[in-house]
């Protein structure tokens, strides 16, 4: 993102290929006339400004985009309730596997593709 503070006017999506909810909010998106910008978050990662942005126009915590099944939450001490939102936006920015996918922002706004059908409300 050019400036960190605000969302980008076009469509984007924060993707893995690999998963299956990312391929179908993908697919979703493209039947409804958009083909947003695919950022494949896992290559390159977000920074943490750019996810503050993120969580911020999620209208969630920090910790409602983390992954914590993944063995690396617990490895890395995520699950510690005393970590700061910054340093959790530090580790997700150096762990993007944390990040719970997909993330679709379009028109200023953000949704989690969890169910995909949830990025619609952004249409």
């Amino acid at each position: 993102m050019a400036d960190t503070r605000t969302l980008p006017e076009h469509t984007r999506i924060f993707h893995n290929p690999r998963c299956s909810k990312s391929r179908q909010t993908l697919a979703l998106l493209k039947e409804n006339g958009l083909q947003p910008e695919v950022l494949k978050y896992l290559e390159t990662p977000p920074t943490p400004d750019e996810l503050a942005v993120l969580v911020d126009a999620l209208g969630c915590s920090v910790r409602d985009i983390i992954r914590v099944k993944e063995s690396e939450y617990k490895e890395l001490g995520l699950d510690n309730p005393s970590l700061t939102d910054g340093q959790l936006l530090q580790a997700l920015s150096a762990n993007p596997k944390l990040i719970e996918r997909p993330i679709v922002t379009h028109r200023g706004k953000a949704a989690m593709g969890r169910p995909p059908e949830q990025v619609l409300t952004l249409l």
